[in-house]
């Protein structure tokens, strides 16, 4: 297959380079990535200045590319850049801490998979959740290289993208696999404040809540050991109230 390789946190971060290591055996990878971390920037893209492409050299001696952009950025200008024909995969990640729920609006990582199947390919996001720094790429590396073979069996509708989340234990400790949905609540309400040295005040955002209790949810999952597969759609329409909506004299 040919598989465009991107990230959130930049090219030459380890999950990127565990993934890579594992693909390009079988497959025709081009690794296209940050420049630099863009974690939580979500869909963005840039369009008030001017992005440049690098070939840069990777940690583990391989031959990458590098955008002054978003994770977006490189998967939209990557497609542009290097393929005349779509590749059949964009896989983004592996990225150190999980994009579950709510999170998923944010994540930089989510972002470059959701691109990807605006643009009517399959697209993966890959994400780990942190615990006590327990972060097995190289398995998990494996699993997807074995995931992606047998993915296109399923025909995964235009417009969908994969969330994928590990929890933060080696691979062989993993329960299984579940086919989850997004949790519907995720999200940090939190915020630590503090004083600089001038005396002005400054906040930083506190922890992520985790809350049990939803059911087949990808938050459930990795609290239980398992990896948590979700299908995201891209088209946000609101059918049921589009339906209501029209139902009523509105104008």
């Amino acid at each position: 297959m040919k598989i465009l390789l991107t990230n959130d946190d930049g090219y030459n971060a380890p999950g990127i380079l565990a993934l890579y290591e594992i693909l390009k055996s079988d497959h025709d990878v081009i690794l296209v990535a940050p420049d630099r971390e863009k974690s939580a920037i979500g869909h963005g893209i840039t369009l008030n200045k001017p992005m440049r492409i690098d070939k840069v050299n990777l940690s583990n001696g391989s031959k990458g590319y590098s955008i002054t952009g978003t994770p977006v950025d490189c998967v939209k200008l990557g497609l542009f850049k290097f393929y005349t024909t779509p590749p059949d995969l964009v896989i983004s990640g592996i990225n150190p801490g999980s994009n579950t729920g709510i999170n998923i609006n944010y994540s930089g990582t989510t972002g470059a998979a959701r691109e990807a199947a605006l643009n009517g390919i399959l697209g993966i996001a890959v994400s780990m959740f942190k615990k006590r720094n327990v972060l097995d790429f190289i398995g998990m590396s494996q699993f997807i290289a074995q995931f992606a073979n047998k993915i296109h069996d399923c025909s995964i509708p235009l417009g969908t993208f994969l969330n994928i989340n590990a929890p933060g234990i080696n691979i062989d400790k993993i329960k299984g696999v579940k086919i989850t949905r997004q949790a519907s609540y995720n999200l940090s309400k939190q915020f630590e404040k503090r004083i600089d040295p001038r005396d002005k005040s400054y906040y930083w955002y506190g922890s992520i809540d985790r809350v049990k209790g939803e059911g087949n949810t990808d938050v459930n999952a990795l609290l239980e050991n398992y990896i948590s597969i979700t299908p995201i759609q891209c088209d946000m329409t609101d059918y049921k109230t589009l339906t209501k909506l029209e139902s009523f004299q509105l104008f």
